[in-house]
């Protein structure tokens, strides 16, 4: 009965029943014998009653009663009673009901006859026994009491303490020190040991010290000593007492505790003898002061990584105070042995893992293994577990290592016999050894070796049941190195084998997990102690220290000391070295140098360290303009390249980070991938390339990297083997490329909505070189198999991946040029035997088996339409060719091959080589010069047939179902422009080819509209180009004006390669025809019309851009002009209308912006020094002298106006070339209406934008142009021609001429007749000087191209008329005029009416142009000079009668006027130089007041001019003669007088005019 709670009954019914059962119950209680517990029941029931007395529910007198009847069933029931009494005391004192407390006190004092008093005074409270009246006075008794207690525990008997006898003592420890080698026993010594204890009286506490202090002294002797103190112990509490006060005893400054006493309490303790937590409170220091401990050491760690790290100047104060502290420091007395650490020690020592974990887990982490000695122990453990395991899978062949002998304790941990059996215990020793391995560098050794052989065993072992516990193994592994290795590694002192044998269990990590254990060891596992975070410090300030001191010439030995810092400390060292490399770029090359002396384990930290340097959340990118990209991110990419070639370290991080960002749409890191390109693979990507460099470029491998790049970069072949091998283990290379080029785009339309338009610009152009750059290393570098397997065909790269077209080709064409090869070498083999077939036709059918798939997938790409004009097979062919296909570089491989000769040369004279070393040299020479004469060879002949496959092909190219103006247009679009920006040698590629497709006679190809089309139109084409497509383009207009200034520069070579060619047919709807006559081909003379015309074209297109203000045109433009400088500009007045501007562009852009500046001052001083090999206009080509100083009056108003150009649409050219059709079916000089068409529609420009039209000046002026125009197309009119409609006319404009000539000779001083025409010629000139003036004087813009080009015009036809000197005399009939005027004013709706005025075109034009184009906007001056026209033409017609009848006597004259004339014309061709000086110069002057023309430019100029003329007056005969004698063969002797008449008329009438005009000046 656990409690006893009396029922209620029996309270109520206590004298009928309750008292007698009540007694009944107690009596059973006491029968019963249950080994104490009857006691607790019988004491249970009587607090029960006793308890209702107190609450009042039982009578007093009857419960004394029963109460007293029970003393008699126990003898010790007074004591009881005593007990419950002290019970209800201690309670009913604690209540606050004053009657409960009296109920208590009497029913005591009524049980006081039973219960003896002494029970009482013991059991019950003073003040209850003082109520009781058992005491007088509570206070007294407590101080009687306190007085015998002292007197009985504490006073010492006067008596002798070592009552024991000594000899007992003697005998006790002879007996414990005796020979234990025999049989004697642990039970032997205990009977001797009581023997002892029981006849001389020894005290057995004494005893069991004396043991403790014997087995300490023979600590060897564990098993007899721990047997005998088991059999003797009787209570494990007294032994854990005895010891106690042993360690207390120690526990006094400058007292050290032995080792002995350390060892017995881990042995008791082992064997459980005692209990750990019994003995722990006895051991000092205690736990807080050790947390405490370890704080402080934090702490000051810190605080000195505070100090190495802050620039403290040293002053005298402070190092006496250091001084003072460090004396103090000495004084202190040495602190007392960490007790607590000593017995950790002692237990790692024996073995006993359990309790020595135990008491480091109450220990800060690691504070107990960086005191050595413990480490140390725990490291030995750990070899004797690790050791039979090492023995089987770590131990290198060969090697025997140190036999360790195990433990001979069985408790200890046991050794290891798999990978598995290391989780047991091993992995957590080494988790709490953790950075302090340091210490044991064999057992480092050890755990790297074991990981090794773990590692080979995961990568073998593929089976599925074993797998999880392999990945659990695995990660234990990682967590090793991640807090053990590598922190201990910080700690070891400059182990460069550590690091080694680290790297052989690294390297067997993906670079992903390795990558992890180093942003660990960097980032966190510095702070996690107090060491560690010295150790940072001190590796910092080494670094800075190495680091001030760095330069190239001591990169010797500063790279053995950041050697020896780094096989400990890579993180650290590499941090601060980039910080500084971000800063000083110039340390990039001292820095790589220095680096020679890391191990491979630092070589991969250092790849890590960079790429969390780039990828560095808190560096901007880019520069605070937010226009380039920041200096420390192109050191860091420098660096890159630089140190991954020179190194052996992985490269798939650092590809895959950059991967990475192109996933994400950053390309700022492509940077990076540039520069490790250009440096392991030797591939260089740059838009300065010179001509000799491009040309190399062109070649075989050998010439490219022998002469293709600015920097000799020898010995790639290792460096870019490795990039090779990362890009196809790690898949890589298509994404790289594919991720680029979609990339290209996503810069612009992604990225680049709130960058900069100048950053947008340059990282479309990293992107794009980037591409080009990488795709040239995947093809020279990898195999065919690796190539074709990796890239897909183009119209999956193109539809699935959306590739741009021109990336997707550049990827695919070395896989076309790769198949081509090979299934060319299968052809050869497979017909060895068989010679019949020549190697070029099996070239055709290889090329035809690998590229008609390529036809087919290429029809996707674009629309069906596109297909009516090109050929997927032209258009393939296109794109798939290079400039290697095309041409051999024989120049440049000559020139390589004589720089070989030289250097060899040099090696041979120079006396300092020693021999052996020039043998090598030459040897090495030789061979190159071997490779490159071998590879010249092979590109001749594989060029060969290159253009024999396309002479076959040429033929399908092209169709004739729309016109070729379209097919024009299709090309340019999708072929030409495309390529032509996407590298220089494309550039140069695309100008190639079309000279290619050209000079293989290409049906329906149509040269002349491809190039007028290319120089045509480029303002569009130069505002879209970014700075390096913009080289590109420039390169590419270079390269096709070379081509035309050849065919411009020499008859014989124009005839040669251009004449009887189907792309210089000047029918331009597309036909089947081939050939064409004589008629349709456009001779040398009028190509020399249209090539002004382009030089033109392009002079306006630059002025525009130039003037626009725009950053992008004007950088673009000057780009453009400076890479086209050798061919353009060739003609002295465009030449100095671009001078004029540009310099105005150097004076605006200053100080506003320094890069534009820079670019026109650099063009500028080059275009003056071209001015030397400049022409004038009609050196340029042939026309009328005074048209020369037309132009430069028009220069201010001309191109150099602002707004949008006049360029045509591809309407105006189709119009342009239907008039030339109509014109070429009636004419013989052919091409000429093409130049006249253009010009026309130049001219109509300058109309449309004149402001001034509705004044009546205006009119005026307009009028005196018509009279000119009409005067001019009379004149023209009066040309001989060959067409049956004209030969009247031409008749009688003979006559005219003759009577002409005679009237000169009549007034020969300066009286002559002047004709209607010239009269008027004279009041249009004074009428226009004054309009001229007055504009001037009201402030108006003068437009004096305008007017002056209209006077200069009419005595321009005024003389070309007598003098004949029309290049093609053949006039058009009117019908074909009036349709052509039509069309024209049809063309000028189209184009921009924003030009002022522009350039003339100066190409021979028909002057009835622009009185016709007048005629548009006048009704009145229209209908004015059609009646002017009918009657001149009346007039003309009664003097070409009355001519006929005067034949007759000219004949007889005709010997004395001939004379007359020569003498005549040689005066008037010096006045000719005369005034052509003099009018350009005034009227370039005076138009541009913006550029003043140098003195001595003027001086060339006017020299060039009169040699000019004078060629031009011995060449005028000749030509007459020819142009004149075709159809009139009836008269031929009669012709030829009548032709020299004409000759010597027309010099004086010539005369004539100059006088006028000389008059009018």
């Amino acid at each position: 009965m656990a409690t006893l709670i009396l029922p209620g009954e029996w309270i109520k019914n206590w004298e009928k029943s309750g008292k007698h059962e009540f007694v009944q119950l107690c009596k059973e209680l006491t029968e019963k014998t249950d080994h104490g517990s009857e006691i607790r029941d019988i004491q249970a029931a009587l607090y029960e009653l006793c308890w209702q007395v107190v609450q009042g529910n039982l009578k007093l007198d009857l419960v004394a009663s029963v109460l007293g009847d029970m003393m008699e069933l126990r003898d010790d029931m007074p004591s009881i009673l005593a007990d419950v009494f002290s019970i209800l005391d201690l309670e009913t004192g604690a209540l606050e009901e004053k009657i409960k407390r009296d109920h208590y006190t009497q029913l005591v004092g009524a049980c006081l006859f039973f219960v003896p008093e002494a029970i009482l005074k013991e059991r019950l409270d003073p003040e209850t026994l003082e109520s009781l009246g058992l005491i007088k006075q509570a206070l007294q008794f407590n101080q009687k009491i306190v007085k015998i207690k002292t007197k009985l525990f504490y006073k010492q008997q006067k008596f002798n303490l070592l009552r024991e006898e000594n000899e007992g003592y003697a005998k006790l420890i002879t007996e414990l020190g005796q020979d234990l080698s025999g049989n004697i026993t642990s039970h032997l010594v205990l009977e001797s040991i009581k023997s002892l204890i029981g006849c001389f009286n020894l005290d057995p506490n004494r005893v069991l010290d004396i043991i403790l202090e014997v087995y300490e002294s023979r600590s060897d002797q564990d098993e007899f000593f721990l047997s005998l103190i088991k059999s003797y112990m009787c209570e494990p509490l007294t032994l854990c007492h005895i010891l106690g006060f042993k360690f207390k005893f120690y526990q006094e400054p400058n007292e050290e505790t032995p080792k002995s006493l350390y060892h017995i309490a881990a042995a008791l303790l082992h064997h459980n003898l005692i209990e750990l937590e019994d003995l722990y409170v006895h051991l000092m220091p205690l736990d807080a002061n050790i947390v405490e401990e370890h704080k402080r050491d934090i702490s000051e760690a810190k605080q000195i990584a505070r100090k190495l790290v802050m620039v403290v100047l040293p002053s005298e104060k402070s190092e006496d105070k250091e001084k003072d502290k460090e004396k103090e420091e000495e004084k202190n007395e040495k602190p007392p042995d960490n007790q607590k650490l000593g017995l950790l020690e002692a237990l790692l020592r024996i073995g006993d893992w359990h309790h020595a974990q135990s008491i480091m887990d109450q220990m800060p982490s690691f504070y107990a293994s960086s005191h050595k000695a413990i480490a140390l122990a725990l490291c030995q453990l750990v070899h004797l577990t690790v050791e039979p395991l090492y023995r089987r899978a770590g131990l290198p062949k060969g090697a025997r290592g140190r036999v360790l002998h195990p433990l001979r304790n069985k408790r200890a941990p046991r050794p290891a016999e798999s990978f598995e059996d290391l989780r047991r215990d091993t992995f957590s020793m080494l988790g709490y050894l953790g950075p302090h391995l340091s210490h044991d560098p064999i057992l480092f050794a050890k755990i790297v070796r074991l990981g090794k052989a773990f590692m080979k065993e995961h990568q073998n072992d593929g089976r599925a049941d074993v797998k999880d516990k392999m990945d659990t193994l695995l990660s234990c592994f990682l967590s090793i190195a991640d807090q053990v290795l590598l922190p201990s590694l910080s700690l070891m002192e400059c182990n460069a084998c550590m690091s080694e044998e680290l790297w052989g269990l690294f390297k067997l990590f993906p670079y992903q997990h390795r990558y992890r254990l180093y942003g660990q060891w960097k980032n966190e596992t510095y702070s996690s102690h107090p060491l560690l975070v010295k150790v940072k410090a001190q590796t910092v300030e080494r670094a800075k220290y190495i680091m001030k001191r760095l330069t190239k010439e001591n990169v010797k030995q500063s790279g053995r000391q950041i050697g020896k810092l780094s096989h400990s400390n890579p993180t650290i060292l590499f941090d601060y070295m980039l910080s500084q490399i971000q800063w000083y770029d110039n340390l990039i090359v001292p820095v790589v140098d220095s680096l020679k002396y890391l191990t491979s384990l630092n070589y991969d930290v250092l790849a890590y360290c960079i790429i969390e340097a780039l990828a560095n959340p808190e560096k901007e990118k880019m520069k605070h303009d937010d226009t380039t990209i920041s200096s420390w991110l192109q050191s860091l990419a420098s660096l890159c390249g630089a140190v991954f070639r020179k190194y052996p370290i992985e490269l798939a991080g650092l590809l895959q980070y950059v991967t990475n960002q192109l996933k994400a749409g950053k390309s700022f890191d492509l940077l990076i991938l540039k520069e490790v390109v250009q440096k392991m693979a030797g591939i260089e990507i740059t838009d300065e390339m010179t001509s000799e460099q491009l040309e190399a470029m062109t070649g075989g491998e050998q010439l490219k990297a022998e002469g293709g790049y600015f920097g000799q970069i020898r010995n790639t072949k290792k460096s870019s083997q490795r990039l090779k091998d990362v890009l196809l283990d790690h898949e890589l290379a298509l994404p790289l490329c594919l991720l680029m080029a979609q990339q290209r785009n996503g810069v612009v339309f992604l990225e680049g909505g709130e960058k900069h338009l100048k950053l947008v610009g340059h990282l479309y152009d990293q992107c794009h070189d980037t591409l080009v750059q990488f795709g040239g290393f995947l093809a020279s570098n990898l195999s065919t198999e690796d190539y074709i397997k990796r890239v897909p065909s183009i119209d999956i790269l193109c539809n699935q991946f959306h590739t741009p077209h021109d990336a997707a080709f550049f990827l695919s064409r070395p896989m076309y040029a790769h198949q081509i090869l090979s299934k060319y070498d299968e052809l050869k083999k497979a017909e060895k035997g068989n010679r019949q077939q020549p190697k070029v036709h099996k070239y055709v059918a290889a090329c035809e088996q690998v590229m008609t798939p390529v036809h087919e997938a290429v029809v996707s790409l674009h629309p069906a339409r596109v297909w009516d004009d090109l050929r997927p097979q032209f258009y393939a062919t296109f794109w798939s060719l290079t400039m290697y296909d095309l041409a051999v570089p024989h120049s440049a491989y000559e020139r390589e091959v004589n720089k070989l000769k030289v250097q060899i040369k040099a090696i041979e004279e120079n006396p300092e080589i020693p021999m052996n070393k020039k043998k090598k040299e030459k040897e090495r020479c030789t061979a190159l010069q071997e490779k490159l004469q071998e590879e010249e060879k092979k590109q001749l002949e594989h060029v060969q047939r290159v253009l024999h496959r396309l002479k076959l092909e040429k033929d399908n190219w092209l169709l004739a179902k729309s016109t070729k103006n379209e097919t024009i247009t299709k090309f340019l679009q999708l072929c030409l422009f495309p390529r032509c920006i996407f590298s220089s040698i494309d550039a140069v590629y695309c100008a190639r080819f079309v000279e290619l497709v050209h000079q293989q006679k290409t049906p329906n190809f149509c040269t002349l509209l491809c190039y007028d089309r290319v120089f045509s139109a480029i303002i569009y084409t130069v505002a879209s180009c970014t700075e390096n497509e913009s080289h590109r383009y420039g390169r590419f207009l270079c390269c096709m004006l070379e081509t035309v200034t050849r065919w411009h520069s020499d008859r014989t070579v124009y005839e040669k390669e251009c004449v009887n060619y189907p792309g210089f047919l000047t029918i331009f709807r597309a036909t089947g025809f081939d050939g064409g006559n004589k008629a349709d081909q456009l001779d040398y003379e009028n190509f020399r019309h249209v090539v002004h015309k382009w030089h033109y074209m392009l002079t306006k297109a630059s002025v525009h851009c130039l003037e626009t203000g725009d950053y992008t045109h004007i950088r673009n433009i000057l780009i453009v002009l400076t890479k086209i400088l050798p061919c353009y500009p060739k003609v002295l007045n465009l030449g100095q209308a671009l001078e004029c501007r540009v310099h105005k562009i150097c004076l605006e852009e200053k100080d506003k912006r320094p890069d534009l500046y820079a670019l026109a001052m650099g063009y500028s001083g080059r275009l003056k020094s071209q001015k030397v090999h400049m022409v004038p206009e009609n050196e340029f080509h042939h026309k009328e002298q005074p048209a020369r100083s037309a132009t430069p009056a028009n220069q201010q108003n001309g191109p150099g106006s602002t707004g949008k150009p006049a360029t045509s649409t591809s309407k105006t050219e189709e119009g342009t070339s239907e008039d030339c059709d109509r014109g070429k079916d009636k004419s013989q000089g052919t091409t000429k209406p093409v130049n006249k068409a253009n010009s026309a529609a130049a001219k109509l420009t300058t109309s449309n934008g004149n402001g001034a039209l509705n004044s009546t000046k205006a009119v005026k002026e307009r009028d005196d142009k018509e009279k000119s125009g009409k005067e001019k197309k009379e004149k023209k009119d009066k040309t001989p021609g060959s067409t049956p409609e004209t030969k009247a006319e031409n008749r009688r404009e003979k006559q005219r001429d003759e009577r002409a000539g005679k009237e000169e000779r009549a007034v020969r001083e300066g009286k002559e007749k002047t004709p209607k025409a010239d009269r008027e010629k004279l009041k249009a000139e004074e009428k226009s000087g004054k309009d001229d003036k007055a504009k001037a004087g009201n402030g108006e813009p003068v437009e004096p191209s305008r007017d002056r080009d209209a006077i200069k015009s009419k005595e321009k036809g005024d003389r070309s008329a007598v003098a004949g000197s029309l290049k093609s005399p053949v006039p058009r009939s009117e019908s074909a005029e009036s349709e052509r005027d039509h069309k024209r004013r049809k063309l000028d709706s189209h184009s921009s009416p924003s030009h002022s005025s522009s350039v003339k075109d100066n190409s021979n034009e028909p002057k009835e142009s622009t009185s016709k184009h007048h005629v548009n906007y006048n009704s009145v001056a229209r209908s004015k000079s059609r009646e002017r026209e009918m009657e001149k033409k009346d007039s003309d017609n009664t003097q070409g009668r009355s001519k006929e009848k005067k034949e007759e006597k000219d004949r007889k004259d005709r010997k004395r006027d001939h004379a007359v004339s020569d003498r005549e014309t040689s005066q008037e061709s010096k006045r000719k130089k005369d005034e052509n000086g003099t009018n350009s110069s005034k009227n370039s002057k005076s138009t541009s007041p913006s550029c003043d023309s140098p003195l001595l430019a003027e001086k060339e100029k006017s020299k060039r001019s009169k040699s000019s003329s004078k060629e031009k007056a011995e060449s005028v005969k000749p030509e007459r003669t020819s142009s004149g004698g075709k159809k009139e063969s009836r008269h031929d002797k009669e012709k030829s007088e009548k032709k020299e008449k004409r000759d010597s008329s027309g010099g004086k009438e010539e005369k004539k005019h100059h006088k006028s005009s000389d008059k009018h000046r």
